[in-house]
């Protein structure tokens, strides 16, 4: 009937701009599009996955940094299997497990929660087990607070008013602490540091402790499946587009023509989310005063020979310079370096000499590389303001790891946020 198709023209899809196709952006755009929301994605970039994104460097793929997840990581895996992604294969899963040169092992065993980290715990190498029992009990009874701290305080001030001044705070609780919030204890946040605990060794969940492993380039894990996704869905991809402006159209809010709320680079929306790196938001939208200081990491890659391997694929080097080593596979290790020290001083030769030296493994490296993140997180330090997902506009909205305040800089708190945008953009 001409009626009807008059009325189905008359009718409106909402047009959303989604600025950043980092892994919040991605998440928004997945679930707008899904709502039904006309959405185009624009990234500055020419890859999608942002601080989480695969590179090309002499003919490798590589990551920009090594992210391990864990099994707590549910909207994550929920999000790659959306897309066709299937965690299954894209990743390997391990009891978690922390070990490193000096001796020091704590294993997680395949038993129940929480039966799985008193057992790892009570079996830990180098430690005695008064301290065992010490920190057993403390451990339970942050757990009957609920992970909640009076106060929010440093990691250290939190570790020393609990009389945690021995090898488990030197092996387990400081390295952890620097992995998860890329701060060190000295200065990070200790209820930030709690919450992660909550919902990894304090899950009621075994499989929340458990580590994913990347079998496959990080591009391969959401960014690239997300991206064909959108594309067979409808959305609109642009990459290589940096957004110069946004700004008010004097139009109605519900129209997707030229009086549509506001220009993007000229082009009509009806909303935005802004997913872009916290130091870029306020260019864009002048409104918003979002002011963090910022840690850096380096992850240096070793390439040796391709028999050459460690006993567990992550190891906790606990080296001057050294943190974290992650065993990629066929000889390829990579060192990761997290939050400020000393190690900034060194230019990318030595680097790689020093990170040679603290493997120890009597073996020269065929190839390196340094890749380093000046800005790769937000120093997460106690009672840190974090802005929320809503601005003064009701039309635009903020999505990234930085406004997740549960959690630290971590790829679950960036997709969480995306979800979360997504979902107060009102499409009736």
């Amino acid at each position: 009937m001409a009626g009807d198709e008059d009325l189905d023209q008359g009718l409106s899809t909402m047009r959303v701009a989604v600025i950043g196709a980092g892994w919040a952006g991605l998440a928004a755009a997945v679930e707008l599009t899904e709502r039904g929301a006309a959405v185009t994605l624009m990234e500055a970039g020419r890859v999608p996955g942002g601080r989480a994104r695969s590179v090309e460097i002499d003919g490798r793929t590589l990551d920009n940094g090594q992210h391990i997840l864990l099994g707590a990581y549910r909207e994550t895996l929920a999000l790659m299997r959306k897309v066709g992604a299937d965690p299954e294969l894209l990743f390997e899963r391990r009891p978690l497990k922390v070990v490193d040169p000096g001796g020091f092992r704590l294993a997680l065993p395949m038993l129940p929660a929480p039966l799985n980290v008193a057992w790892g715990l009570l079996g830990a190498t180098a430690v005695d087990l008064p301290e065992k029992l010490k920190t057993a009990l403390w451990m339970q009874g942050v757990k009957w607070r609920k992970f909640r701290l009076a106060r929010d305080c440093s990691v250290s001030e939190w570790l020393d008013a609990a009389g945690q001044t021995g090898k488990l705070r030197r092996h387990l609780w400081e390295p952890l602490c620097l992995a998860a919030l890329n701060t060190s204890a000295d200065t990070a946040s200790a209820q930030i540091f709690a919450n992660v605990l909550r919902d990894s060794l304090g899950s009621s969940r075994r499989s929340d402790t458990d580590l994913l492993l990347p079998r496959a380039p990080f591009g391969e894990l959401l960014p690239e499946p997300a991206c064909r996704w959108l594309g067979e869905h409808g959305a609109t991809l642009r990459f290589g587009q940096r957004v110069r402006s946004i700004i008010a159209n004097t139009g109605s809010p519900r129209s997707t023509h030229d009086d549509s709320p506001f220009l993007v680079d000229g082009e009509t929306f009806d909303a935005v989310i802004l997913a872009v790196a916290p130091q870029h938001v306020p260019t864009l939208w002048p409104a918003m005063d979002i002011a963090f200081d910022y840690e850096p990491i380096a992850t240096v890659y070793l390439q040796f020979s391709a028999k050459t391997a460690l006993p567990f694929p992550l190891l906790n080097l606990a080296g001057k310079y050294g943190q974290w080593v992650v065993d990629r596979g066929n000889g390829l290790f990579a060192c990761v370096i997290s939050g400020h020290g000393e190690w900034e001083r060194l230019d990318d030769a030595a680097l790689v000499h020093a990170l040679q030296d603290e493997l120890g493994l009597g073996e020269t490296a065929s190839w390196q590389q340094v890749i380093r993140e000046k800005r790769a997180t937000f120093r997460c330090r106690p009672q840190q303001a974090r802005p929320d997902h809503r601005t003064a506009d009701p039309r635009v909205f903020l999505a990234g790891d930085y406004t997740w305040a549960d959690y630290p800089a971590t790829l679950e708190g960036a997709v969480r946020s995306g979800l979360r945008a997504a979902r107060a953009v009102p499409l009736a």
